[in-house]
Order: C-alpha cells, then structure tokens, then sequence
C-alpha cells in the first residue's frame, strides 16, 4: 500500500487479505465474520479472532494512525476518501461511462479506468477463495471496460484504426462473440464488406467445429445486415445511437401479482426504501441483499412483493422473480439450477449457448446483470446454499429474499440487512379485516372482530383466511364466525415454530363443509409432489373419471383450498398442501394411499413413455409394466405434440422421481428418468438430467435392482458425454455396458457402445468409434431388433465415410437400408439415404449421390420432418454444384433455405451464405 505516496510493504497472505477485504469495503462496516471467511474461508483456526485483532493492529501501525482502521460493531470500517483504491475508481469511471452518451467523454473514462489495471488484480493474495472470486470480478470489469472503449470509438469513427486490435482480440478469444461482432463492424464501416463476413464464418467454423453451437441470433442478424447494407450499419450518426437502443433485450418483468388488500408494516416498508439509499452510497461493487425472515403465514411474499412492486420503476433493467419452494410441504426444494436456467431464460439466453455447469451458469448469470439495475426476488428460501447461486456479483443490483430462516450466514457472509417479520398490531388487522370485508361491516361488530383477531393470533394468513370466509357469507354474523373459532380452539396460543398446527381450524371451516368425495381428492393431492398437477394426474390418483374429478376441482378452488395457477394446472399454498397431507395421512391408511400414488406415477410413466419414443424411436426399451386400472395415459398424435407435453410436464415428472424413490418404488424411479432423458438433453438441462439419473441409481443400488442401475447409469453416462464431460462420461457408460451384458439386455449394450462410439468420434478417435459400433452392430445381430441392426449398419458406413473407405460404406449403408424398406422404417430409410449421397459426393459420383439425396428429401417431406429435409436439401445442392450444375444447385438451396427461414433455423445463414457466393459476379 501507499502512505502519503511512499510504499509500505505488508507482509503476510493473510495480513495482505485483510488489507484487501477492508480496502474493497472502505468506508463501510465489514463484519468480523466476514472477515474471518474470506481469510480463512471455511475453517478457521480456534485463534482466529485473536489473530485478526494483531492484524488489524499492525495495519494501523503501517498506517501510521490509529483511527484510519476503527472497530465498529460488527466488525471495522477503514475510513478512506470514497476513492482511495484504484477499483473503486474504475467501477466510478465505468459506471458514468454507461450511463452517459457523451462518447468523447466517456472515451476518456475509460482510458483512464484501464490505465489503472497494471497486471492481474490482488494477485498478492492469491489462494484465497474470497480474493479469487474478486479478482475475477475484477478482470470481468477489466473486459467490460474495453469493449466499452472500443464500442465508443467504433461510434467516433475509428473503426480503421480498431482493426488491427480487434483481430488481435478475435485471435486470443475464438469464441467471444461480441468481440468478433466488433470487428466485424470496423471491417464493414471501413469498407471491407468481404471481410467483415468472413471473419462472421470463421467464429462460425470455430463454434460449430469445437463447441457445436451456432452463432447468436444477434450476431447472426448482424450479419444479415450487412448483406442487406442496412443503414443502421453506416458510421456514425443518428442510425448508430438508434440501432444501439433497438438492439437492447427484452427486460424481464417477472413479478407477481401484488396482494390487493395489503395492509400495515410500514416501519418494514420503510427498512426495504433505506436500502435503495444504500445502492446509492455503498461501494459499487456492493449488491444490497434484504433477508425478509418470519414464521409460516406471517406475511413475508406479500411485503416483498409489495414493495418490489412499488419501487420497479427504479430497476429498468428488469425485475426477476422465483419461488424456491423451500419449505413445499411435499419436500420438492426447486434445486438453484433451474431457478438459474429461469432466469437465464428471462434474460433471453439461448439453450445451446447455456454452460453445462451449475458454477458456469453463476457466471453468465452474474456477467450479465454486471453493470444493471435489477431486481431480484428470491421467495421462500430454504437454505443460504440454495441462494448463494442466484445472487448477483456486482453492484446496482437489489435483492430481496423471504425464508422462514433467519438466514444467519447470508447476513454475516454477504452483509445482508435482517428483517424479521412479527405478528400484525391489532390496528393492522383490523385494518387487514376491512380491507377484505368492508370497514362498516368491521365497526358494526368490534367485539366479534376482536375475538377474531385474537383467535387469529394475528396471523396474516389465518385472517386472510378468515376473512375470505366472512366475505363468501355476507349474511353470517361476524360474532358467529367468532364462534366457530371459539369452539375448534386451535389457534391459540399461536406458536412460532409452527403455524400449521395452528392454522388447523381456519383451515377446516373450508374443509369440513365439502362434500365426501370432494374431501377425498383434497386429502389425496396433498400427497403428490411438485409445484403443480394436472387433472388428468389428479383423476388418475384418486381412480375417478376426468369429467367427475374436474368438477371436485372446481369445487376446490371455488373455496380457495386450491388455485388454477395456468388452465389446467392446480396448486395448493404449502401450509394447506401440509393440512390436506396430515388429513390423509390421519383419515386414509395405506391401503389407500399408496395404490393412490402408484395410479398417479403410472400416469406419468405411461403418459411419457409414448412421448419418449416418438422424439427419440431408438430408445433403450424400459418395458414399463401394465398400467394400473383406472389411470389417464396422455395420448400423443405427434413429435411436436409429445414436445409439448414434455415442455409442460417435466417438473412434475422429476419430482415424481424423488417421490418414488423416496417411498420405495422399483420400477418408476429408473423408468421415468429413463422416459424424461432425451427432452432433458435436447433443452440443455444438465443439472435436472443429472439429478434425475442419480437419484434413479442410487434407488436402485438400495433395493439392488440390478436393471435399473444399468438404465440410471447409461442416462447419467449419456448425459455426461452431450454436456462433453467424456472422462465421467465414458467409465458410466463401461459400468452400464458390463450389467445390461450380465443381465442380457443387448439393446442397452448396444446403445451403449454406441454412446461410446459418439465420444470417441468427437474426441477424432473414428477408428476407435468404427471398433465400437461394429461390437454393437455384432451384439444385437443375435437378436430380433432389426431396426437396431439398420440403425448399426448405418452407422458403421457413416465412420466408414468419416475414415476414407467410401466403397465400403456404401456397402454398409446399402444394407441397412434393405432392413429398413423391409421394416418400413422410415425415419432409417432416411438417415441412410442421405449417409449413402454423402459417401456417392465423396467417390465423385455424382449422378448417384444425387439420386440419393433426392430419395431422403422425399421420405423426409413425408416424416414433415423439416428440419432434416431442409439439412439434405442444403448437401444435395452442394453435390449438383460440384457436378457442374449451377441452376440446380440454386433451386435446391432456395428450397432450403425456405424451409429453414420458416421454422426460424440459424443454419439458415449458411445456406444464405452459399446463394450470395453463387450470385456473386467473377471478379475482373
């Protein structure tokens, strides 16, 4: 450090890492406790505190004065000027840089924030894990910095000059996006059309070879543009400042309703609008975090969400919201990874452009809101763990989380400002009981309104709810609903560790006045899991007909012991799904039960598997067992149909995974995760893939079902290889191979050497891949699945292709396709057919490779199934260019790309891309 400009050195990694904390916070109180993680992140030594008090001693003695560090509950503040650290100054000068459109000014801005970076940040504590994550954020900001620069001068005009350093750039980051969409505007702006579009097929080439992803739509649109010569593309002027405010994103408003009737807590309200003083005047890498905490019912989503209503209008970038689901009666936590992949999906982030890692999507999540005003509502938390990833990295950000925890570690470790929630003042509940029933109605009965309170403990939810009675029974006096509460006498004393109890009476007002049979299905869907169910799910766990069961849904949310959150789809509030759960489980034995839910996951098993093979006909066979009597299967007509239905249903299928498991299935854990896998790969949601798989083989490993095991590992192995994990990939898959041999079961260990083929052709191992498939090809010869056997053959001729021996690939293919017109299989026909004009293209065939393309355009316009007919039509085109026939490679690429166009595909571009060469003239 620097002290009246002489360097002082401080000895020490974790003396320095004190220094450092304090720095990044100066001006503000950090906490002994934080202190004390980010030196010694999670285990500290028994003199930890001791140590931190020399530490600060020294410091100060380097400093030279006593009152430069001060101990300040709870911990200590240095008090330095607001810019004492070259990081709070850059985060100064960048932050007007974005908020300002003065590009000569900001210019200067950064040049000067980036002058301050002279090596790596905090590179003196390296090895602690607090230091790393900041010296990360740090470098993002470096980064953020210099695309900024660079855009502000690509708006003065100097995009000639940028040129060179924008191919430096592209060089050392291949795959970062926004640089080569920088560089690829300098070349265009500098007159270098040609240019500016190969350097867009070079990232191209880049992501499609090595990662297997496509461009961005922006990108893409960028560059459709500029075969345009769309002037919003020319230098600088009005068009550029235009075309920079209409690129901006969707801003995600994903707020609830707010509670109509809400009433009172204004000291609450007025703790949450300090905290918009402290974004304000905090350190701007400081994200303000409110911890909204109270017992079951107390009120704490309808404060947030009031208030994060109210004050929306200060967040421009958006306001996200979740419900964690942490204490669902039915033990269904939403894991931090689909809260994440929601948010990412608010934020318009591509599925293929996801990262596969929970701790990889953390950071897309964080780099995307750095430098935005955003607020984001975290309700009903379970745990600090399950928040941890959903918090923002750097400043301007606001969060809000309700748990029914104190969240100790999130106030202590992250600074957030504690708010406990207590019981409503009897003036707010009163207050609460006019809102919903009418003031005059209140003051004609005081008394009867005060018992009402009273009973009530002066719960917010309890009075909700009884309220909402009085108002359904305009003509009940209010001295008789005081009665009822009298007589049940279960809501006093109210106790703070569980309102449920509590709540027992309120709750049996509804419950007790509903018919037997509707009574039944509210008992029984207090057993199903999830976040919502269906009403053919719920027909199918009570054994009722659909028409019968939608009516007693009716009736249940007519009473509000249920709501239709969507059409179709119903939900209970956590404390009535508990109420309705401890009445079956008080009311129905066993007997009832259990058959209950094994009728609703045959629902979902039978209702998916179907699905499962008609966007994927080559599954591994599962062979579910005959559906239960008196269970609804979902029918499915189409691929884009079974699509849906997945899209629709895959979050209560996982929890009926958990649930199975759970209570001792054998068959549905394994099963179901099996029929979910491929829409769980197709939409990039590893962490739910993997989830569903694990939890699959460890209920099988339990009950020591051998086949399931296999099924679990082969999916996790599966998943593993598409997400490009092949080291845990691949010994999955040889655990999987040796029990579906042991138990022969070929098909798996077919599919399975298959798998492993894949990761060794993606690995450019196709010797080793041909090896594999022919071992598969070989295993399910001795069987009588014959469209496995075509769908082997082809594959072998593909590697055969991939190796150079065309000939006998085209020996393979050919059989493959004589199984597959036998069989009349015409997704395989297909496949082969267009394998067989590859092969033709290579030996220079051309008349023949052109026959066989024609042949899988036209089963794959009788599939409708676009996108490969679209993808054939693009390679038949290229085989009649290279056969000299121009006319008609045009025709076959228009076609293409009609297709393409229409179902909005980004291989659109490429075949775009080879129209406008062949359009092009021949240069002079």
């Amino acid at each position: 450090m620097t002290v009246d400009g002489v360097a002082r050195p401080v000895p020490g990694l974790r003396r320095k890492g004190v220094l450092a904390v304090l720095a990044l916070h100066a001006g503000t109180i950090v906490s002994v406790d934080r202190l004390v993680h980010a030196i010694w992140d999670e285990h500290p030594p028994a003199t930890a505190l001791n140590t931190l008090q020399r530490h600060m001693s020294y410091l100060r003695h380097v400093f030279g004065a006593r009152d430069t560090i001060v101990a300040r509950s709870p911990g200590y503040v240095l008090e330095l000027g607001s810019e004492a650290t070259d990081a709070a100054v850059a985060e100064r000068l960048v932050r007007q840089a974005q908020q300002s459109e003065d590009w000569i000014a900001n210019t200067a801005r950064l040049r000067a924030a980036l002058a301050l970076w002279r090596g790596p940040a905090l590179v003196d504590v390296a090895g602690l894990r607090w230091m790393e994550e900041q010296s990360r954020r740090l470098t993002l900001l470096e980064e953020e910095a210099r695309y900024a620069l660079i855009e502000a001068r690509l708006v003065l005009g100097e995009h000639a000059e940028l040129v060179p350093e924008l191919a430096r750039l592209t060089a050392e980051q291949p795959y970062h996006e926004n640089v080569h969409a920088q560089l690829m505007l300098a070349l265009y702006r500098a007159g270098r059309q040609a240019d500016a579009l190969e350097a867009y097929q070079v990232l191209r080439r880049a992501l499609r070879e090595d990662l297997g992803i496509e461009p961005s739509a922006a990108l893409r649109d960028l560059q459709t543009n500029m075969l345009r010569h769309d002037p919003t593309l020319d230098p600088p002027g009005q068009a550029v400042a235009g075309s920079r405010s209409a690129s901006k994103a969707t801003v995600p408003s994903q707020l609830p309703l707010a509670v109509r009737t809400f009433v009172g807590r204004e000291p609450e309200l007025a703790r949450l609008d300090a905290t918009l003083t402290d974004t304000e005047q905090a350190q701007p890498a400081a994200v303000v975090i409110s911890a909204l905490s109270g017992t079951a019912g107390i009120g704490k989503t309808a404060l947030a969400l009031h208030w994060a209503h109210r004050v929306a209008a200060q967040f421009p970038d958006g306001q996200l919201y979740v419900n964690l689901r942490g204490f669902d009666a039915g033990g269904s936590v939403l894991d931090p990874a689909a809260a994440l992949r929601s948010f990412l999906d608010a934020l318009n982030v591509p599925a293929h452009r996801i990262p596969a890692t929970l701790d990889d999507q953390a950071s897309l999540y964080r780099s995307l809101l750095a430098g935005k005003r955003v607020l984001v509502v975290l309700d009903n938390a379970r745990d600090v763990a399950q928040i941890r990833p959903l918090l923002p990295g750097s400043g301007g950000c606001v969060v809000v989380v309700t748990s029914r925890r104190q969240l100790t570690a999130l106030v202590a470790t992250e600074g957030a400002h504690p708010l406990t929630l207590d019981l409503l003042t009897p003036a707010q509940a009163r207050d609460l009981m006019s809102a919903q029933i009418g003031k005059d109605r209140v003051a004609a009965e005081p008394a009867a309104v005060d018992e009402i309170i009273e009973r009530c403990a002066r719960l917010p939810l309890a009075l909700a709810l009884a309220a909402a009675r009085a108002a359904t029974r305009p003509h009940l006096p209010l001295s008789g609903l005081a009665a009822e509460l009298r007589d049940a006498g279960a809501l006093a004393p109210f106790d703070r560790d569980d309102a449920t109890a509590d709540l027992r009476a309120v709750f049996s007002w509804s419950y007790s006045a509903l018919r037997p049979d509707v009574a039944h299905l509210f008992r029984l869907l207090g057993l199903a899991r999830g976040p919502y169910i269906t009403a053919d799910a719920a027909a199918s766990l009570a054994g009722l007909p659909l028409a019968q069961v939608r009516t007693l849904l009716t009736e249940l949310t007519d009473v509000n012991l249920l709501s239709e959150h969507a059409p179709g789809r119903y939900t209970f509030h956590d404390l009535l799904r508990a109420y309705a759960a401890e009445q079956a489980d008080q009311l129905d034995d066993n007997h009832i039960r259990r058959p209950a839910v094994h009728r609703m996951l045959d629902h979902y098993l039978h209702s998916a598997h179907p699905a499962a093979q008609l966007l994927d006909p080559h599954l591994v066979p599962i062979d579910p067992a005959p559906v239960q009597p008196h269970v609804i299967v979902q029918q499915h007509n189409s691929h884009h149909a079974a699509l849906s239905w997945f899209s629709a249903e895959y979050t209560p299928l996982l929890a009926a995974i958990d649930h199975a498991a759970e209570i001792g299935f054998e068959q549905h854990p394994w099963q179901l995760a099996s029929t979910v896998s491929t829409f769980l790969l197709r939409q990039g949601l590893w962490q739910q893939h993997t989830h569903a798989h694990s939890t699959a083989l460890a209920a099988a490993r339990r009950l020591g079902h051998r086949a399931g095991q296999a099924h679990a590992l082969f999916g996790l192995g599966i998943g593993n290889a598409r997400a490009g994990r092949f080291d845990e990939a691949h010994p999955q898959l040889e655990q999987a191979l040796d029990l579906f041999g042991k138990l022969d079961h070929r098909i798996g260990a077919a599919v399975a050497l298959e798998t492993l083929a894949w990761i060794s052709e993606r690995r450019n191992r196709p010797a080793d891949a041909l090896r594999d498939v022919n071992r598969a090809l070989s295993i399910v010869e001795t069987t009588s699945h014959r469209g496995h056997q075509a769908r082997f053959l082809n594959d072998l001729g593909w590697f055969h292709s991939l190796l150079g021996d065309h000939h006998q690939a085209v020996a393979h293919c050919e059989k493959a396709l004589a199984i597959g017109q036998e069989l009349g299989d015409v997704n395989g026909q297909a496949a082969t057919w267009d394998s067989l004009g590859y092969a033709h293209r290579q030996l220079r065939d051309y008349p023949r490779a052109i026959r066989c393309y024609q042949q899988a355009v036209d089963l794959y316009r009788e599939l409708a199934d676009a996108y490969n007919q679209a993808v054939t039509l693009a390679d038949f085109g290229d085989t009649h260019q290279d056969a000299g026939d121009a006319d008609a490679a045009r025709l076959a690429w228009r076609e293409a790309l009609r297709i393409l166009t229409q179902i909005d595909h980004p291989d659109a571009d490429d075949v775009r891309a080879r129209l406008d060469r062949e359009s092009a003239p021949e240069p002079a």
